[in-house]
């Protein structure tokens, strides 16, 4: 038996989202948006909210680095991540901030039900999410680090961590 590697024609696009948005404020990147967008695409995450001075789509880096995704992934652009979270609460979703912080909890301890909605709510590349936005929250996980390094790129860390958390949602 061989194992030959497939090509882009064999892919067949499943209609299945999971009830995961992301809450995307302040990325400086379009690079990092545009990865974004890839990821929720493959995932099969709900939708993006873009606030603050995220770059938003038409852009041509997100497109570039997207791969044409933002054409497929519903998303919003909403300035104020706080009117994001106000909606996203009266809708029963539950606010997760990736940070390493004080009081973060491993991810892989993170303990949610299968049928929970879940946002996912990332800062700026280089300061993380504000103190403000952090208070809105009703958890707060990380990535163990093993490295030297206390963090990595954003667009990896949510990768990691939306992977988990659909894996999460389908027990």
């Amino acid at each position: 038996m061989q194992n030959q590697q497939l090509e882009h024609r064999h892919h067949q696009p499943s209609e299945k989202r999971f009830s995961l948005c992301l809450l995307v404020h302040d990325l400086e990147s379009p690079q990092n948006v545009g990865s974004l967008f890839r990821l929720a695409d493959a995932l099969g995450l709900e939708k993006i909210y873009l606030s603050g001075s995220s770059p938003k789509p038409p852009n041509k880096k997100i497109t570039r680095t997207s791969r044409s995704t933002e054409k497929y992934v519903e998303f919003e652009y909403i300035a104020s991540a706080l009117d994001v979270i106000t909606r996203l609460r009266a809708d029963d979703y539950l606010i997760i901030a990736l940070e390493i912080a004080e009081n973060s909890i491993n991810l892989h301890d993170l303990d949610i039900q299968a049928d929970a909605k879940i946002c996912l709510m990332l800062g700026t590349e280089n300061f993380g999410i504000s103190a403000e936005l952090m208070k809105q929250a009703n958890i707060v996980v990380h990535i163990p680090m093993q490295g030297n390094n206390s963090s990595m790129n954003v667009s990896h860390a949510c990768a990691i961590a939306s992977y988990v958390l659909t894996q999460k949602l389908t027990r």
